[in-house]
């Protein structure tokens, strides 16, 4: 008998710019592409599909389950040619919250086997602090991550 356990990656950050900015950056490949990945396919509508190529080796696909202008959006997640996280095996939401002069955005990815929580996790730290400098206007620079393979994905 096999058990397989899945976990869930729970971030939180607050941004300062409006709600309506900040869902362009999940919806827009042009804006999408800023932050993360070197080349973004987007078809922002519910059951469309997406493409984001994080460097040539990386590359996350899945579906848009559940879109909310401004506020939520829910996708599937995996990685192109992977046996632990294929496809569509995991779930990424995004809720968009006004709060003050800016929007809190929580992010959760569920789903994901207990053996990708590392690596899930190093990388949502990573993209989401890009995304904070991009949707404060400040420009975060090339993405390191876009040069070379991030790991095997197997």
């Amino acid at each position: 008998m096999t058990i397989s356990s899945s976990e869930t990656i729970t971030k939180e950050i607050y941004i300062e710019c409006r709600p309506e900015t900040l869902f362009s950056f999940f919806t827009d490949p042009d804006k999408l592409v800023q932050w993360m990945g070197r080349h973004v396919l987007l078809e922002p509508r519910i059951g469309g599909k997406y493409r984001i190529d994080i460097n040539g080796s990386d590359i996350a696909l899945g579906e848009y389950k559940e879109i909310v202008p401004h506020e939520r959006i829910v996708m599937t997640w995996g990685w192109e040619k992977s046996k632990l996280v294929p496809p569509g095996s995991s779930t990424l939401t995004f809720q968009l919250t006004p709060r003050d002069k800016g929007t809190l955005l929580h992010l959760i990815h569920s789903d994901l086997p207990a053996t990708e929580m590392a690596s899930h996790t190093q990388g949502w730290t990573h993209y989401m602090t890009r995304l904070e400098m991009l949707a404060q206007g400040q420009d975060p620079g090339v993405d390191p991550w876009s040069e070379a393979p991030m790991s095997s994905n197997d």
